[in-house]
């Protein structure tokens, strides 16, 4: 790393770690019928994953582009990024620094869980039905459809059966995956607060949550 990177560095991991957020009260009790879903972490990400099969019918019409699945597991972050077309120091520079363009990464996953992300800490968390169906319509109305029912992949995802899909938000320093993520369920009704990094996010989960998936070191 060149001068410039030893100086800038530090200063973008230190609004990284003040921007995490405070720990969430405990998610309130709730009664009668629930639906499963699951946080699954990938490096400093998190992702969302949901059985397929529970998606309400009408809604996140994408689905449909993984037939065979069992879950659908999906990931929002800075597009040329995410995508690997802008990476190392300079590109982690330019993603801190700007307000860019967003995709989804939506990956079908065949069998349990933990048996694809063997590495990953996977959360169990439970919402009523209308919470679910706010949860995946936040999901549905993350695309960037430009007036189309349905949009297009941009191209293969990053493993197994995976797909990029574009983004109606722009990705910033202060709107990371992982913002994106705590958004979604705190719209479901999940007592949880914006965390940029990914333990911000996962430390307010497991109080909330069963870990299905491994624990981190």
């Amino acid at each position: 790393m060149n001068s410039l990177g030893r100086v800038l560095l530090p200063s973008i991991l230190l609004l990284l770690g003040a921007c995490a957020a405070a720990p969430a009260d405990p998610a309130p009790r709730q009664d009668g019928p629930t639906i499963s879903f699951w946080l699954v972490t990938q490096d400093a990400h998190t992702g969302i994953a949901v059985r397929r099969a529970d998606i309400p019918p009408g809604l996140w019409p994408e689905s449909r582009d993984f037939p065979q699945a069992d879950y659908l597991e999906v990931g929002w972050g800075e597009r040329e990024y995410y995508m690997g077309r802008d990476q190392g120091f300079w590109g982690t520079l330019r993603v801190a620094l700007g307000s860019n363009p967003s995709v989804l990464h939506v990956a079908g996953i065949r069998g349990p869980l933990p048996d694809s992300f063997p590495a990953s800490e996977i959360i169990e968390l439970s919402l009523s039905a209308p919470d679910y169906e706010r949860l995946i319509r936040y999901i549905q109305d993350a695309y960037d459809r430009a007036g189309a029912t349905v949009v297009a992949p941009l191209g293969p995802g990053l493993y197994g059966d995976s797909r990029f899909y574009p983004g109606r938000e722009s990705f910033s320093l202060l709107r990371t995956c992982n913002v994106w993520t705590a958004q979604g369920l705190r719209d479901a009704g999940m007592p949880v607060s914006d965390a940029i990094t990914r333990e911000g996010l996962m430390s307010q989960v497991r109080k909330i949550g069963k870990s299905i998936g491994q624990a981190p070191p």
